[in-house]
């Protein structure tokens, strides 16, 4: 029976994740801001933000792209876009390994129009597979600043599963680290295992520090952010259509 001291509750995991945030914050203080200072150089000067993330890492994405509050000039990349954009056949989506494919990384960055002052964010928690590896090196070697999202501690427990050894927080420019233990869950299992993943939590919260900073960078040097207002108030729907406008052709958004 388990000990009601390491009892797994809503109000555990609260406690937990909570602290966790607040160590992340603190320690990728100085992260934020050089991710933050990328972003608001590339925006300002005509860029896009683009934003990857596979398996569960999508949800990264998703927060820097596309969503009320965040950057209009951001675009989120994500690996159903080889079928939906890329021509590929239904069924590449089947395989439950695809991110581990270094061929697909090529495949996937044609879809995307990215110009040559993009930013490129990329998020893996174990940043050792190999579409996640190889897109950071293709983007490095296209001249694009890099900033990743992806646990220290689980990066340096793994092997890398790409061929040139190397994970994404190696190849960024800047890494920031979600403070995630080794396989995320961090509340245990009596019996093994653990379940309270953090990953999820702790990359949102880095996310939104560093689109705040950049849009602060934004307003300072003179700049009108281009920043979503929710598409469910009035208004929001033209705010939103007439700035997208000014990237037509280079950020996709779909259901």
């Amino acid at each position: 029976m388990t000990d009601q001291s390491t009892r797994i509750t809503g109000r555990a995991y609260l406690d937990l994740v909570s602290e966790t945030i607040r160590r992340v914050g603190e320690s990728q203080a100085g992260a934020v801001s050089e991710a933050a200072g990328l972003i608001a150089e590339s925006i300002a000067a005509g860029g896009v933000l683009q934003a990857f993330g596979s398996g569960h890492s999508e949800a990264l994405a998703m927060e820097l792209a596309g969503r009320a509050g965040g950057l209009v000039p951001s675009n989120k990349i994500a690996l159903r876009d080889l079928v939906l954009v890329g021509g590929r056949p239904l069924e590449t989506l089947a395989d439950p390994f695809l991110e581990r494919n270094t061929d697909i990384a090529h495949q996937l960055l044609e879809t995307v129009a990215a110009e040559p002052g993009d930013v490129f964010a990329i998020a893996s928690n174990s940043g050792i597979n190999g579409v996640v590896v190889e897109l950071a090196l293709l983007v490095k070697e296209r001249g694009h600043p890099l900033i990743a999202f992806t646990s220290a501690e689980h990066g340096a427990r793994t092997p890398s599963r790409h061929p040139s050894g190397k994970r994404l927080g190696e190849i960024a420019d800047v890494a920031l680290d979600n403070g995630a233990p080794y396989g995320d869950a961090a509340m245990p299992l009596p019996g093994g295992g653990a379940v309270g993943a953090v990953s999820s939590v702790t990359s949102a919260v880095l996310a939104q520090m560093i689109v705040g900073e950049a849009v602060q960078r934004l307003v300072d040097a003179g700049h009108a952010p281009p920043v979503y207002l929710s598409a469910n108030i009035p208004g929001g729907d033209e705010h939103n259509l007439a700035l997208e406008a000014k990237y037509a052709g280079r950020i996709r958004r779909s259901a």
